[in-house]
């Protein structure tokens, strides 16, 4: 009789004993091998017989995680990404060598026994007798793989694969049983098959494919008598025989294989010496996983891609569910950005600013119409290597998505904003007013939507020179960038109107809360991002309709099925004479307003430009008819950087403006993104005001901002503001007034 140990437990053989009495018990049928002459070892006890057959009997196999394909429009691929480097291949293309590796090595009698190996226990049970060790090498190959499906569920959960590898009885009763399913319901060819795309190699090699181009750089159905065995071998210890760190130790356990291989017939005498003398050669290809593979600068973009796969539910109702799916993989994403556009908004983002400048920038194109993100670029390359200057913050899109915390004072490129929706309520562009270069507003003047004020105190703005000063149009207002007048013109239009429409057109915060109702929003006071920008302007492109950027054109599932994918929401935001005057209004802008060094000379296009507080953030959007661009400087850092006295690109600015570093970049952009096909915007004859001085001997016209003399009509009754004296104290920080949205002017900067 056998003895207990101190603690009172079976011994080491009597637990295999039991397991063996146990599956005897159960009536389980081994694949033609029956177990009842061992039922005298009757070491089960009624209630574990029970719970062997309280296992579920069919196994639950998970699909296993492959690569995914994100793709460019055109079909080129962007990057690869995986959980697992693993690509399953049927058992038709492994090369015989290897199948017949993996068989004598790992279970030599696979074709011969059923799910457990009998007489492979039985040894075992014998030796550990012997020895007094734990029962091991009793495992079937069809056990392994029922084991690698459990590590292959846990996943990445480290508890669970712990579980998963646990040496212990109730573990091995569980594998037996479902190892029973397996053999009869799939046979031998096909449990070889699903082992060797389910087996870890090692090197971050998943599956005898993966497994094959990480080590020799080829493909499975090639692999030779020597590669074969080498890769049979790492399967009992990856980490102890992975040849790349110790081809010593590699080479003696490969010729174990080839010893086993022969002893089994697998191979004559001749071809093992031979194998055996063959030296090992790796051709190692390095696993390449992740956006950070991406070309062309898109590695932000592959990761804006990612993080709309995780957080859409289009793609799964639960967080875990769609981080289930991606980790899976397989998928084939096919995305909406374009490859030239992507190239010639890399070359534009690196071109003026230097990877190791303090000063970085970002440029983001969207198609009017249709949403689709088509480029999106910046200065520092993507990756996780600060000595590089690498970082993985996308400065073109919100905390959510993968940016900022906040994302960026957008200066006076919110301007056009407050003039569509001043232009929605009535007010014509041929508004004067009047005004000193510095004035101030009461704060009770602006109203929230439940008609509040939205301050008590007063509002001090000023512009960018003393000599800014005097009568304006909104023409005149846009293409100098007056803060004045937009200030007084959100105060005549309205701030919940303001605010409102700027919703409407998909102007966000960076950090994501709600738009605040505050007076310094039409000076960019609240910070937003250069993809909500460049999806705004789009929307002036499009003749007033905005639609919400997108960046997924198609997934194929593993399955090879289509999945449903998030569609771009178009709505009217303005009326199209809203949308076609804003247009014609910052044709000036690019013309000969502060954005002249960006403007195109070979098709109609705008755009604005924008400056915030201490030159800390530059901008410059535009658009033509059919592609709009959003391109932001400033800091990426915790600390902001005033772009005063500074060099940027191994330039000198004394003061960077909008139209003086991000309009030349957004130029090269939009240059090297536009075809042939040039669309004009639909003209519309906008109505200019009188701000010509009294006694001026031009009375009556007005010359625009190109010299040409614009029309005579005189500003709306009541409308012209003489200055305004500045009183009281400004309000709120930099939500509230602290941007003041300056320029420079198109060459004085």
């Amino acid at each position: 009789m056998a003895k207990k140990r101190s603690g009172g437990g079976l011994t080491q053989t009597q637990q295999a004993a039991k397991f063996l009495g146990v599956a005897a018990l159960s009536g389980a049928v081994l694949a033609g091998i029956a177990l009842p002459a061992f039922g005298t070892l009757g070491l089960a006890a009624k209630g574990t017989v029970k719970g062997f057959d309280d296992i579920p009997s069919n196994l639950q196999t998970p699909p296993l995680s492959q690569r995914t394909r994100i793709l460019d429009s055109k079909g080129g691929q962007i990057a690869t990404v995986y959980e697992r480097d693993r690509t399953v291949v049927p058992l038709a293309k492994v090369s015989p060598y290897m199948q017949k590796a993996i068989v004598a090595i790992e279970d030599a009698r696979f074709y011969q026994h059923g799910a457990v190996d009998l007489k492979g226990v039985l040894r075992a049970v014998n030796r550990n007798a012997q020895e007094g060790g734990a029962a091991q090498g009793a495992s079937t190959l069809t056990q392994q793989y029922v084991k690698n499906v459990f590590v292959e569920e846990a996943g990445n959960d480290p508890t669970k694969v712990a579980e998963a590898q646990q040496k212990s009885l109730g573990r091995k009763i569980r594998e037996l049983k479902y190892a029973i399913q397996v053999e009869e319901k799939l046979g031998k060819k096909k449990i070889l098959e699903n082992y060797l795309n389910i087996t870890f190699f090692g090197e971050q090699a998943y599956g005898i494919e993966s497994a094959a181009q990480r080590y020799f750089s080829k493909s499975a159905k090639d692999l030779t008598l020597p590669e074969s065995a080498l890769l049979a071998g790492l399967v009992q210890s990856p980490s102890r025989y992975d040849p790349v760190n110790d081809k010593e130790e590699a080479k003696l356990r490969r010729d174990t294989v080839l010893k086993r291989m022969a002893d089994v017939g697998d191979i004559t005498p001749a071809e093992e010496a031979k194998a055996k003398a063959t030296p090992i050669q790796l051709k190692v290809t390095k696993p390449r996983s992740g956006c950070i593979t991406s070309i062309q600068g898109a590695g932000f973009f592959c990761d804006y891609v990612r993080k709309t796969f995780l957080t859409d539910p289009a793609f799964g109702k639960t967080e875990e569910e769609r981080q289930k799916i991606w980790a899976t993989g397989g998928l084939t994403i096919r995305t909406t950005l374009d490859p030239k556009n992507q190239a010639a908004s890399n070359e534009a983002a690196t071109s003026k600013v230097n990877k190791d400048d303090k000063i970085a920038d970002a440029v983001v194109q969207v198609q009017p119409g249709t949403g689709k993100i088509l480029a999106m670029a910046q200065s520092r390359p993507y990756g996780l290597d600060q000595k590089k200057h690498e970082t993985v913050l996308n400065l073109s899109v919100d905390n959510k998505m993968g940016g900022t915390y906040a994302g960026f004072q957008v200066g006076s490129t919110f301007k056009p904003i407050t003039a569509a929706a001043a232009l929605e309520k009535g007010i014509s562009p041929n508004t004067v007013f009047d005004t000193d270069w510095k004035i101030g507003l009461p704060g009770a003047s602006f109203r929230t939507c439940d008609n509040s004020p939205a301050d008590g105190g007063t509002w001090s703005v000023q512009n960018e020179m003393q000599t800014e000063k005097g009568a304006f149009d909104m023409t005149s207002a846009l293409g100098k960038s007056i803060n004045t007048y937009f200030a007084t013109l959100e105060q005549k239009a309205g701030l919940c109107e303001t605010v409102t429409m700027a919703q409407k057109v998909g102007y966000i915060r960076g950090n994501n809360k709600p738009l605040m109702f505050t007076p310094s929003t039409t000076l960019g006071g609240q910070e937003s991002t250069p993809l909500a920008m460049a999806s705004v302007y789009a929307t002036f492109a499009n003749r007033g309709t905005y639609c919400s950027p997108v960046a997924i054109e198609a997934v194929t599932g593993r399955d090879g099925k289509q999945m449903s994918v998030p569609q771009s929401q178009c709505s009217q935001a303005m009326s199209t004479d809203t949308a076609d005057t804003v247009n014609q209004m910052l044709k000036g802008v690019v013309e000969d307003g502060t954005g002249a060094q960006a403007g195109l000379s070979d098709r109609d296009n705008a755009g604005k430009t924008g400056t915030t507080d201490e030159r800390k953030n530059a901008w410059f959007v535009g658009y033509t008819p059919n592609l709009s661009t959003a391109v932001w400087v400033g800091s990426d850092g915790s600390k902001q950087i005033p772009m005063t006295d500074i060099t940027i690109g191994d330039q000198y600015y004394d003061k960077v403006c909008g139209g003086c570093l991000p309009g030349p970049i957004w130029r090269t952009a939009m240059t090297g993104a536009l075809g042939s096909d040039a669309p004009s915007f639909n003209f519309i004859d906008v109505p200019r005001g009188n701000t010509k001085p009294e006694g001026d001997d031009e009375k009556g016209k007005h010359k625009g901002d190109d010299g040409k003399p614009g029309d005579t009509n005189t500003p709306d009754p009541g409308i012209s503001i003489p200055g305004l004296t500045v009183g009281g104290t400004t309000v709120g920080g930099n939500d509230a007034g602290g941007t003041r949205g300056n320029e420079n002017g198109g060459n004085r900067g």
